[in-house]
């Protein structure tokens, strides 16, 4: 096939997915990209409510990018994932952050307003039951002609894989947490 048989898209729909390290690392990198091409993003995350190297990030770029770029953070931390959940947090309060969160990407996603719209661990919220596959759906299929839309977290539901343009399965080789180890600032987060 010839370069020139190729068509191009107005919008896609991303996925970053699997059990590896990378998936928001991956989402940041695709923003850059879009802000490097002047685009409007809105990065909106779910579960991660504790500092994290991004939050100080986003804080710092957002007075450079102005109205370019959108920062929304959601949820209410890890959700039944043993002594990393958050203890005093209940499933009501959970999900009541991840409906909020949801219906702030939804809103996002379907105003034409943002090029490129992030969901970063939307796929954990799904998956843990704090939103519905249902909900993942109508997100996709609600979302502006012309807003592409990327979604990250572990587990993907594959039966939705047909619904989405590119999908990766960041695929752990190695991880020096199942040595013990904590996870490092500055790289894990």
């Amino acid at each position: 096939m010839a370069f020139e048989d190729f068509k191009t898209k107005q919008s896609v729909v991303i996925v970053y997915t699997g059990d590896s390290k990378g998936k928001t690392t991956a989402s940041l990198g695709l923003m850059v990209r879009a802000l490097g091409n002047r685009w409007k993003v809105a990065f909106v995350q779910f579960i991660k409510y504790w500092g994290v190297g991004e939050h100080v990030f986003m804080r710092d770029i957002r007075p450079i990018y102005k109205d370019r770029l959108y920062f929304y953070k959601g949820g209410k931390g890890f959700y039944q994932a043993g002594e990393l959940s958050e203890q005093h947090v209940s499933e009501e309060q959970h999900k009541k952050a991840a409906l909020e969160t949801y219906e702030e990407a939804l809103k996002c996603a379907s105003s034409g307003d943002y090029d490129l719209v992030i969901c970063d661990e939307i796929n954990n919220a799904v998956h843990d039951g704090l939103l519905t596959e249902k909900q993942l759906r109508e997100l996709i299929s609600g979302r502006a002609p012309t807003t592409s839309l990327c979604l990250t977290g572990r587990n993907f539901p594959a039966k939705l894989t047909k619904e989405v343009d590119i999908a990766t399965d960041m695929k752990k080789l190695k991880h020096h947490f199942d040595d013990k180890f904590l996870a490092n600032k500055g790289i894990d987060f």
